[in-house]
């Protein structure tokens, strides 16, 4: 019975070391994504406070989206959540990947 049960962490450590819980998490209302929001919401996933069906609903992002920011994390960090910025990180990814 116990492996049906889903454990899920108190808290997780966000993109900029601080414990993160749920009620610290964005408010699900947010409608303006800067890095910091999204990165905690990755962390969050990443660390099991969220699945990502819970992030995508809680949200209202597409799962499309919200791989977009994990793909983004995974490859340049933070810096790769800013939206100015994705088009030099993805050249930059794809170079080094030799594509």
């Amino acid at each position: 019975m116990i492996e049906n049960q889903k454990i899920r962490p108190a808290q997780v450590i966000g993109p900029l070391g601080e414990p993160l819980t749920l009620d610290s998490l964005p408010d699900p209302t947010t409608t303006r994504w800067v890095v910091r929001r999204k990165a905690e919401v990755v962390s969050a996933v990443n660390g099991g406070l969220l699945s990502v069906d819970e992030a995508c609903e809680r949200y209202g992002l597409s799962l499309e989206e919200f791989a977009g920011w994990q793909r983004a994390v995974d490859r340049s960090g933070m810096p790769g959540l800013r939206v100015t910025r994705i088009q030099h990180y993805k050249t930059l990814y794809e170079r080094q990947q030799g594509y």
